[in-house]
């Protein structure tokens, strides 16, 4: 039985960037036990914890703004929850923020709308030229792109997939973009393709996920709140 919803934020460093997503909730699941924490599990044939991700973060891309939602069989304070937990965390992981939510709000995963980046890319391009670059596919209407995985290849609109680019500064070669994303359960935008849509020849040095941004006002939303439930 499920009493209580925390929501996480978290921070994925450099010691941690190469693991997968499904061992990334495998990890996750692991410290929880460990730390003694009163999960709440699914139903079934064969029932697991009640954890979620937002959204999988890729391979090779570092974080400081992951959200992760944990059901709980007990009510366990935000504070409680950090102290314990923290404790199991190994280096490139770090607990950001703990705070409550409503159990009736809708799954973390279905409120995801955009992931907001920082992007690194080597360049010999000045301000102004890249500049220029971001406008020009922020005003195209479209823009065909293709990309392969393993023997399949995807065709789609990669435009649709970028709500907003900037710069974010540039100094000896070294650009940093900021990019919004868009990142869904239909669809999710990848910056190192955005990067190659600019025309940079070079996959970016680093690719860092500041923030998953989640659908605030939908209509479930609204709804929930306006009964006054605590948030």
């Amino acid at each position: 039985m499920k009493v209580q919803r925390l929501r996480v934020t978290f921070c994925r460093g450099e010691e941690v960037r190469y693991i997968t997503h499904l061992d990334l909730m495998r990890f996750w699941e692991r410290a929880l036990r460990r730390a003694a924490i009163p999960l709440a599990y699914s139903q079934g044939y064969s029932p697991g914890p009640r954890i979620s991700l937002a959204a999988p973060l890729p391979v090779g891309v570092t974080s400081s703004g992951e959200l992760m939602d944990v059901y709980l069989s007990r009510r366990v304070t935000p504070y409680d929850f950090i102290k314990a937990v923290s404790q199991q965390l190994p280096a490139g992981i770090a607990i950001q923020e703990v705070r409550e939510v409503g159990l009736g709000l809708p799954s973390l995963q279905s409120q995801v709308r955009w992931s907001e980046y920082e992007v690194d890319v080597s360049t010999d391009q000045s301000d102004e030229e890249v500049q220029k670059a971001l406008a020009k596919l922020l005003a195209a209407e479209s823009l065909p792109w293709q990309h392969q995985r393993d023997k399949e290849v995807r065709r789609y609109d990669l435009r649709s997939l970028v709500h907003d680019l900037w710069l974010e500064g540039l100094s000896d070669g070294l650009c940093t973009l900021g990019m919004r994303l868009r990142t869904d359960s239909q669809a999710s935008g990848r910056a190192e393709q955005v990067a190659a849509a600019l025309g940079f020849s070079e996959p970016p040095l680093r690719i860092h996920r500041c923030r998953v941004i989640l659908e605030e006002t939908s209509p479930a939303i609204q709804a929930w709140r306006r009964h006054g439930e605590p948030g």
